[in-house]
């Protein structure tokens, strides 16, 4: 919908003006001041509330930090941007991200090295919504690059490890010679500047990403995808950009968009591409439902991701980035994924590569033992 968003939960339904969190906030003023007719109400108009926050608040902010000391900093995972109940791999490695541009920024600021330009992360257990603190060791600090170690903890768990490099990508200096190498097959041509107001005629916009309301991240984007299909059900060509719409893309930002796309098995457990742009315009929101059901009910975990950084892109970022996604070999349950991004000028700004598990969606969503049992701290 133009202008408005609609926001429907339980028994409230709220269309909201665009979004400007100004706005947004006369919205709270007005449900806390008029919705007080029962606990049930309240109850709504207090979830209600957490959404609309959640909804505007930026990439930039979500991902925010803090330094607690000189190695040490905490965050606050945000719903709105999970994969069901687990904060989405993406949006923790940009946590990741941010946490290091912080360090290097204030601990280590003499290096004056900026730029994250390789991070390596393993997940070694689910991640949860709220505080987050990460502890860093300074490994090697170097003239031309510097290697911390990263631990992420919550409630005394560590979940996630990473070792992230840092140089200076506006100073490098050395060998450099074209390879001749493009991406294969090439994908569409497109013209960006028809993106926003969707009306290029090789890309299309999707108006929300299947299964949406499990993998609530993914509300987070806009998408366009070829209009006349993917090359093959393994490959998947995308434009993205965040949908809060002063929100740019910044290096900070590229974990996340190396872990936003289509879940490629999809493809193939459907038989079809249920992330074309052609299945949604067909079929209702209910109908693309019955036609998934039951199909496509996983959870893709990633066990490890990594990065590497080949652009520095402007400090004010860039609205729209271009991913192309390919898996080589998916069997017995886990499966590897190459990433390619680039920007709108056509430079190759990062690749990633993850290792990832498809198991069920329960996994996601079910308890965790008691702390104590080896098998209670498993990820899976």
């Amino acid at each position: 919908m133009k202008g408005t968003d609609v926001f429907s939960k339980q028994h409230a339904q709220i269309a909201l003006p665009p979004r400007n969190l100004g706005s947004y906030r006369g919205i709270i003023g007005y449900l806390e001041g008029s919705l007080v007719a029962s606990r049930n109400t309240m109850l709504t108009a207090s979830r209600t509330l957490d959404f609309i926050l959640s909804y505007t608040m930026t990439l930039a902010n979500a991902t925010a930090v803090q330094q607690v000391d000189s190695h040490t900093y905490s965050a606050n995972f945000q719903d709105g941007w999970t994969i069901g109940t687990v904060p989405h791999g993406g949006y923790v490695t940009a946590t990741f991200q941010q946490v290091v541009r912080k360090h290097f920024e204030t601990t280590l600021r003499k290096q004056q090295q900026p730029h994250t330009i390789t991070l390596h992360l393993d997940f070694l257990r689910r991640t949860q919504l709220g505080p987050a603190t990460f502890k860093v060791i300074d490994k090697k600090l170097g003239r031309q690059t510097s290697i911390v170690h990263v631990t992420l903890t919550q409630d005394d768990r560590e979940e996630v490890v990473g070792y992230i490099t840092n140089s200076n990508i506006e100073k490098e200096d050395g060998a450099s010679f074209p390879t001749g190498w493009n991406i294969t097959p090439p994908p569409p041509p497109e013209n960006v500047s028809k993106l926003d107001t969707d009306t290029d005629v090789i890309w299309g916009e999707r108006a929300e990403m299947p299964f949406a309301d499990f993998r609530g991240a993914t509300k987070q984007i806009r998408t366009w995808f070829p209009r006349q299909g993917q090359h093959e059900l393994s490959i998947v060509d995308m434009w993205t950009c965040l949908k809060e719409p002063s929100s740019r893309f910044t290096n900070e930002s590229l974990g996340f968009v190396a872990d936003m796309f289509p879940q490629i098995i999809e493809n193939h457990t459907l038989g079809f591409d249920c992330y074309s742009v052609e299945f949604e315009r067909q079929n209702s929101k209910e109908q693309q439902k019955k036609l998934m059901k039951g199909k496509a009910t996983m959870w893709y975990p990633t066990l490890l991701l990594n990065l590497d950084v080949k652009k520095a892109l402007p400090a004010e970022g860039v609205k729209f980035l271009f991913v192309r996604v390919q898996s080589k070999m998916i069997k017995n349950g886990r499966y590897d994924l190459e990433i390619i991004i680039k920007d709108a000028e056509g430079d190759l700004v990062a690749l990633s590569h993850h290792v990832v598990l498809a198991v069920s969606a329960e996994r996601n969503t079910a308890a965790r033992r008691k702390v104590g049992s080896e098998c209670a701290e498993a990820k899976l």
